[in-house]
């Protein structure tokens, strides 16, 4: 009988670790798999907050964080890769995080994606340290979460702004 984390070079679509990183699949998609995560992470937002508020999201969030750390983990290993770009359930995490600070509004989420996808892209400093020094599952989800802190300060700051909160 073979381990369950043996670094095969691949893993199975079915495996549970393979669905959460990859959010079933959206990672494997052949071109920018990082903005689909955060798109897909949207209307999943939208549904959260509209029946369920902020609070809901939170708590969605404290649930797929370590969901995501764990799936991201096992991934890697299955894999045998760091920080695979076909793992996305940190693009959700980093997304929702950015949200948490509006209400479900199509022009916020879409500032909201801009902003995240932005800061997850050139990760300035200490986001670049974070993905550089920190190995593993909670490497591969901690960096997206700190994109989300500036991308939700800005956006919580053109909310204020427009008088929306």
């Amino acid at each position: 009988m073979t381990s369950d984390l043996r670094p095969s070079g691949t893993t199975n679509f079915w495996h549970p670790a393979h669905l959460v990183a990859t959010v079933f699949g959206i990672g494997n998609l052949p071109k920018a798999p990082g903005t689909w995560g955060s798109l897909v992470a949207l209307p999943a937002a939208w549904i959260i907050v509209t029946n369920f508020g902020i609070t809901g999201l939170l708590i969605s969030l404290v649930v797929v964080i370590p969901l995501g750390v764990w799936a991201a983990s096992v991934y890697a290993v299955r894999t045998g890769t760091d920080d695979a770009g076909a793992v996305v359930i940190d693009e959700v995490a980093g997304q929702w995080l950015t949200l948490v600070v509006v209400p479900p509004d199509l022009i916020y989420y879409l500032l909201g994606f801009l902003l995240f996808r932005l800061a997850d892209i050139f990760k300035p400093w200490p986001i670049s340290w974070a993905d550089k020094n920190i190995k593993g599952g909670l490497g591969v989800m901690i960096d997206d979460l700190m994109a989300a802190v500036p991308a939700a300060a800005i956006l919580y700051g053109i909310v204020v702004l427009r008088g929306g909160i």
